[in-house]
């Protein structure tokens, strides 16, 4: 049995795939792309990519991807996909989301 963190250094070496879904240009979309820049350049070791999905321009993605609030982080890789609505400026709850926070 694996521990949870033998998981996280396992993740830690992988590329993080992270998915931004936002709607233009707004603050908010905004203050979600520099949060999780920050977040994934202090947590990530840079071992991530962020795609920036935008709603607007690609309305057809939201059903796809059942995205139903926006700004949305969904990570698609390291499995499983896990998923994240806000602008990401609670530190505890983005790690939390993406299971990183350390054991007990």
């Amino acid at each position: 049995m694996k521990t949870k963190s033998a998981r996280r250094q396992r993740w830690s070496a992988q590329l993080w795939q992270l998915r931004l879904y936002v709607a233009g240009e707004t603050a908010k979309s905004m203050t979600a792309f520099s949060n999780l820049e920050k977040f994934c350049e202090s947590h990530l070791n840079c071992r991530y990519r962020i795609t920036v999905i935008d709603l607007v321009k690609q309305p057809h993605l939201a059903k796809d991807a059942q995205i139903l609030a926006i700004p949305t982080v969904v990570r698609e890789m390291p499995k499983p996909v896990r998923t994240i609505i806000g602008n990401l400026s609670d530190t505890e709850c983005v790690l939390a989301g993406l299971n990183l926070l350390a054991a007990d």
